[in-house]
């Protein structure tokens, strides 16, 4: 057998390329912002990261900017040797303070980051339990690391119970689950995870990717918004959404990120962030800090598109945070849907099995604290009216 063998049979992509309807790798020729230039449209965005509206903020440009010119392109090496500068010891200096954890790590991007805690975090003997929606990265740093993966059904608590019965007492047990869940947009159950960890001795890490700017009354994230900030043990997080660069990093006490400091590979091998990133991704926690009503604003305009759809009758997963999940069950109506707002000044993601259950594809919607009602109501009328077309709603 030959090893490219499998590269020939890619029926699904093939046939939507042949139908015109493939959705991945358009490219933009304008900058990230709530509307953008995609594919020869111009189109109002409802499908990025871009939570608080940063990536176009003219401090966040000018700080990146400036690092550029006072620092170079890029570092050269890790963090470990000669990657390290001081605009990158500032910036988790400043994020410490703001998640209030006694320290920070600052990893490449933010896959990695999960990659770099994880597999450092975790080794043989010990135990790690998943959600079994968490994000992909979660899975391959548990695949990293020596750990026994044990898995338990999405928010079920009885479930997550039972799988921590299962662990001898004398094992190491580490609870990982995402603080708000990228494709469904739901909350973890955070109060019951931390009191279950108690219960059986676990540690508790939260990949807070969606949370950061997102949830809490200052936007520190799901911990703050559920007042268990001292209950969580590691968080970990990325810059490439809220923080409008890119980047990940660890937040915890002292001692375990001087640990994971100096055992992880896939920090201690890889290059430092470049210093414009690192610059800008300071400039939009600071931002954060001074702008409180930012994430406040996201989820005012989260919660108008909501209700709008709602209205419209259209079929979306019910949420408290900006990333609403519009039913349309099938996966080759997903691909058409998305070719079709396109074409209608409206960009949406496609999810499709196997990241979904087959039979409930949706579009993944997210939204930006600089939308406009406008926006939101063009897109609106533009969604339903595509699901009529396609038979999804009447």
């Amino acid at each position: 057998m030959d090893l490219f063998d499998k590269c020939h049979h890619m029926e699904r992509i093939e046939m939507a390329k042949k139908e015109g309807v493939y959705p991945y790798f358009h490219a933009l020729s304008s900058g990230q912002d709530v509307e953008v230039e995609m594919s020869g449209h111009n189109v109002v965005m409802i499908g990025s990261n871009n939570y608080l509206g940063l990536t176009s903020d003219s401090r966040v440009i000018n700080a990146g900017i400036e690092a550029l010119k006072k620092y170079g392109s890029g570092c050269s090496g890790s963090r470990f040797l000669n990657g390290t500068l001081d605009l990158h010891l500032q910036l988790e200096k400043e994020l410490a303070e703001f998640l209030h954890k006694e320290a920070v790590m600052t990893f490449s991007t933010g896959f990695q980051s999960n990659l770099g805690i994880i597999s450092a975090i975790a080794g043989l003997g010990d135990y790690i339990v998943c959600d079994r929606e968490n994000h992909a990265s979660i899975y391959d740093g548990c695949r990293l690391s020596y750990a026994k993966m044990l898995r338990y059904k999405h928010a079920d608590m009885e479930d997550l119970e039972a799988v921590l019965k299962s662990i001898p007492s004398d094992k190491g047990i580490l609870i990982v689950t995402d603080g708000v869940f990228s494709m469904g947009g739901d909350i973890a159950k955070l109060p019951e995870i931390v009191a279950l960890a108690k219960k059986y001795g676990a540690r508790v890490m939260v990949d807070d990717a969606h949370g950061l700017g997102v949830l809490g009354e200052h936007g520190r994230g799901t911990a703050e918004y559920f007042g268990l900030e001292d209950e969580v043990d590691i968080y970990m997080g990325t810059f490439s959404k809220s923080l409008a660069s890119l980047g990940g990093y660890m937040a915890a006490k002292k001692e375990v990120v001087e640990y994971v400091k100096h055992s992880s590979r896939p920090y201690i091998f890889s290059a430092s962030i470049t210093p414009s990133c690192a610059a800008c991704a300071l400039e939009a926690l600071r931002i954060i800090k001074a702008e409180p009503d930012r994430p406040k604003r996201l989820l005012e305009i989260s919660a108008y598109m909501r209700e709008g759809l709602k209205k419209l009758g259209v079929p979306i997963i019910d949420s408290n945070t900006p990333i609403i999940p519009i039913y349309v069950y099938d996966d080759f109506k997903a691909f058409k849907a998305c070719s079709l707002l396109l074409e209608r000044g409206v960009y949406v993601n496609p999810v499709v099995s196997p990241a979904t259950p087959e039979g409930f594809a949706l579009l993944r919607t997210s939204y930006t604290a600089t939308h406009t009602k406008e926006q939101l109501d063009y897109a609106m009328k533009q969604i339903k009216d595509v699901l009529v077309e396609l038979e999804v709603i009447k």
